[in-house]
């Protein structure tokens, strides 16, 4: 077995992550969108599927900080060969339900629901979470 053949399994499956923890104020936005970006182009993820996953990142961007237990908006990004995964952690009681509800807008619906192939909640290490799953198939 060649050194390439050895290695295709391994590529086929990779993960990637990465953690952030983003101060409240206006760089929550920049930074999420960069790192989603970075995870995204690294798994090859469709561009329409790229997009979606921003229009995510901006609805949790606006309203993370408002219901995030301390004075930081903390964020799991994972992606693999098949999907990106956002996990807004550290959420205060409530922070969950109160995060999906504000993402709604008028004459669209709930943004996270509508675009997100899965929306979680669940609790987490230091409060809830929110899990969302975007799928590259479409």
């Amino acid at each position: 077995m060649s050194e390439a053949e050895r290695a295709a399994p391994r590529a086929a499956s990779s993960v990637n992550e990465a953690r952030v923890a983003i101060v409240h104020g206006p760089l929550v936005g920049a930074v999420l969108g960069r790192v989603v970006g970075m995870l995204a182009a690294r798994a090859q993820c469709p561009i329409d599927r790229l997009d979606d996953a921003l229009l995510i990142t901006d609805a949790v961007a606006a309203h993370a900080p408002r219901f995030s237990s301390g004075d930081r908006v903390q964020v799991i990004v994972r992606t693999d060969d098949s999907a990106l995964e956002i996990v807004v952690a550290s959420l205060a009681q409530g922070g969950t339900e109160g995060l999906v509800a504000d993402a709604t807008l008028p004459g669209v619906g709930n943004v996270l629901e509508r675009v997100a192939d899965e929306v979680d909640k669940s609790p987490g290490e230091n409060g809830e979470q929110l899990r969302i799953r975007v799928s590259f198939a479409s």
